[in-house]
């Protein structure tokens, strides 16, 4: 492995994961974020200097003093510090390749699916942690149970979240594949369809399956090797969730004869955890052992996480940003009493093209006569995006539907309006991906809340 890096977007969820277990394994680390330059999430980069990582701008600056330049698929030619490798002839390699190359060097775990994937990795990874594997583990998101995205284990297991988005996930060879679902996001299905049958193939040890999803069940006939399946409806599967029941503060479940509380919410976390149990078993762990560590699982940042309560008003931070992941997220809300204010930002003006019709379609379904839509415009994060579309346009379609919906041209104006008309008993619901300062602006809502 080369022993200098330096990450172009190392605040990004996947690069800072990266970053870490590089740092944590010698490599000279360093790297630039346009979230650094502007000041905003200050302790996500005061933690990253604390792994040994070293900050520079965004202009071009710091890749000279590496080895390599490191980048996600979002990074454009333009950006400075390409233009600076490029003129230095550095080699320049994708995020996906330097984390396959560890990956494929291990026995490999691989996460995929459009939805709950993040979620899963955290369980997966904390089930062979917690039976003694010390396991590497790479996610999209943040670890409760270890207060961080990446783990720098010194066992032979590397469990990691794959991106389908890209089509890295093309790149890991794992023993066991685990598929969560596959729905409408950032590619269309016709495209996924191919991608994730060739992900389940390629397990050594075995694939594992979600029977509730019909594009994951119609892959089976694909020539899955050594499938386990699981299901919340159909007892049939190899691990079938019975006598499930939701719980404010988590769920319960029992599976072949084994009882498993969990402490995260909703049905579709149950879902997630018998795809982590079903990686577990092909791991040789046993389901007792899988059982009480899903017990002590305590979730992920920005999945359902509550912020706090004040003068009677709940904020939570949740990272739902698809029809299916939205609707999944309304759904585990509305088992509870109280109104929903929903602060939805769109993540990119090709994903709100994309799923416009489909967003729109689930909010008329899922929203409650008294909940409320929020929408800002679309999150821009730089390069040439068509804008020819506005959440403008979204919330009047909602609203068509008899749905309250209202968008904002400036996001501190949704801050404004909540403060001015929530009451005791409702739940502001911040919702978004790819926006690092949606966490920034929940907190800040409960902190005017409780200077009201």
């Amino acid at each position: 492995m080369m022993k200098s890096f330096f990450l172009c977007g190392v605040g990004g969820s996947g690069m800072s994961a990266l970053a870490r277990i590089l740092a944590r394994r010698g490599a000279q680390v360093g790297g630039s974020d346009r979230s650094h330059d502007r000041g905003e999430s200050l302790e996500k980069f005061a933690a990253l200097q604390a792994e040994g990582v070293r900050l520079y701008p965004q202009d071009g600056t710091g890749p000279g003093d590496y080895g390599a330049l490191v980048v996600s698929s979002a990074i454009e030619e333009t950006v400075p510090d390409v233009r600076a490798a490029r003129a230095a002839g550095l080699p320049i390699f994708k995020r996906a390749d330097i984390l396959a190359g560890l990956f494929n060097a291990a026995r490999g775990v691989a996460i995929g699916g459009t939805s709950g994937k993040t979620t899963t990795c955290g369980m997966a990874g904390w089930i062979f942690k917690s039976c003694g594997h010390d396991p590497v583990i790479v996610n999209g998101g943040i670890m409760r149970n270890f207060d961080d995205n990446a783990v720098a284990g010194g066992g032979d297991w590397f469990v990691a979240e794959t991106d389908e988005s890209d089509g890295s996930i093309a790149l890991f060879e794992p023993e066991i594949a685990v598929l969560t679902n596959a729905t409408l996001d950032h590619k269309p299905l016709a495209h996924l369809r191919p991608m994730f049958c060739d992900f389940l193939r390629r397990a050594g040890r075995g694939a594992v399956v979600n029977l509730d999803d019909p594009e994951s069940v119609g892959l089976l006939a694909e020539g899955v090797p050594d499938p386990l399946t699981f299901s919340l409806s159909d007892p049939r599967a190899d691990l079938y969730a019975a006598s499930i029941r939701s719980m404010p503060d988590g769920a319960s479940f029992r599976v072949m004869g084994v009882d498993i509380r969990l402490m995260v919410p909703g049905r579709y976390n149950v879902s997630n955890a018998l795809a982590a149990l079903g990686a577990a078993l092909k791991g040789g762990v046993s389901l007792e052992d899988a059982a009480r560590a899903l017990g002590e699982f305590q979730g992920i940042s920005r999945r359902m996480e509550v912020l706090g309560v004040s003068r009677g008003v709940t904020v939570i931070d949740d990272f739902a940003h698809n029809p299916d992941k939205i609707a999944a997220s309304l759904q585990a809300l509305h088992e509870n009493p109280g109104r929903l204010w929903i602060v939805f930002q769109i993540h990119g003006y090709g994903p709100a093209k994309m799923l416009r019709d489909g967003l729109v379609s689930m909010f008329s379904e899922n929203l409650g006569a008294e909940d409320i839509l929020l929408m800002p415009e679309i999150f821009y994060a730089g390069g040439s995006a068509n804008r020819s579309i506005s959440a403008a346009d979204i919330v009047e379609d909602v609203a068509r539907a008899s749905r309250n919906a209202l968008f904002f041209n400036e996001r501190e104006k949704i801050s404004a309006h909540l403060l001015s008309h929530v009451a005791p008993g409702d739940r502001i619901v911040i919702m978004g991906a790819r926006d690092d300062t949606l966490s920034d602006f929940g907190r800040g809502v409960l902190k005017g809340l409780a200077s009201k």
